[in-house]
């Protein structure tokens, strides 16, 4: 029998404004665990452990020779063919520079994770030159490595021993004003429509170093026209949306001010993707 995703639980329980496009994907997507792991990673090509040993921010000649080569390639390449592929279309964008100010000592933009690409088109979307977000470490050992690496992708660590050397990666991001993304549903489901319920450590993360929080969100469109000529049938068009941003309030009880950044940031990109009646709650 065909696997449709619009017969699934958690889609029957959405409602959506009119005009909203949810794409019939043939993935039987969980409705217990919004974090569960959809994607298996790719054969290890080698071996690394992910302790304090790892160089989670390396600053060598090379490492930065990588990156500047990665971010040109996009410029150069990798933009357009996200464009030609996926329609990407962007809302919002004028937001980046209203509020350009409150940007100048760094920022944290947070998303949905749905497709292959959603990173290129937060990056897009933003028009920043880069970001550094915390990834899923068993993929820096396959074969996208390179690129994870090169676009400012940090593993996440496997042993307790690297968490210090993590957050001191961070701690120096921020000290140099550089943007930090989070996914905070923190896996990937390919061109889900709901928006899932989120960790808390986006959260934590920019309540520690007090820097506003972008939400944005990818939506969809029906692919027709020169579209269908690009990609297959079955995947839809991407939009993604520009949210005002939310300041945290670092006078204020952590805890509650986690929790509060995380509901309207949440309560925000629902209404950016055209939902009414969003199935997963915000935590």
């Amino acid at each position: 029998m065909k696997i449709s995703s619009l017969d699934n639980p958690k889609y029957k329980e959405m409602t959506v404004k009119a005009g909203t496009f949810i794409p019939d994907i043939p993935i039987d997507f969980p409705v217990e665990d919004s974090s569960a792991h959809l994607l298996e990673p790719a054969p290890a090509l080698k071996e690394i452990a992910f302790d304090d040993t790892y160089p989670y921010l390396d600053d060598s000649f090379d490492a930065r020779w990588q990156m500047f080569k990665c971010y040109f390639g996009l410029e150069l390449f990798g933009f357009l063919v996200n464009k030609i592929r996926y329609g990407v279309k962007v809302v919002g964008r004028s937001k980046m520079r209203k509020y350009r100010k409150l940007f100048k000592n760094g920022a944290m933009t947070v998303c949905n994770h749905v497709y292959r690409w959603d990173y290129v088109s937060i990056l897009w979307a933003i028009r920043h030159h880069r970001l550094w977000a915390p990834m899923y470490a068993p993929h820096f050992r396959g074969k996208d490595a390179w690129f994870m690496r090169s676009i400012g992708g940090i593993p996440i660590p496997e042993e307790r021993s690297g968490l210090r050397r993590f957050n001191e990666a961070f701690d120096e991001l921020h000290r140099r004003k550089e943007w930090i993304h989070v996914f905070p549903e923190s896996c990937r489901w390919d061109w889900y429509a709901p928006i899932r319920s989120f960790k808390p450590g986006a959260f934590n993360m920019a309540y520690k170093y007090g820097i506003p929080v972008i939400p944005l969100v990818i939506s969809y469109r029906e692919r027709k026209g020169i579209y269908k000529l690009f990609g297959d049938e079955s995947t839809p068009l991407v939009t993604i949306s520009v949210g005002d941003p939310l300041i945290p309030d670092t006078s204020a009880n952590r805890k509650e001010e986690v929790t509060r950044l995380s509901h309207e940031a949440h309560a925000r990109m629902v209404e950016m993707a055209g939902i009414i009646h969003n199935p997963w709650p915000a935590e």
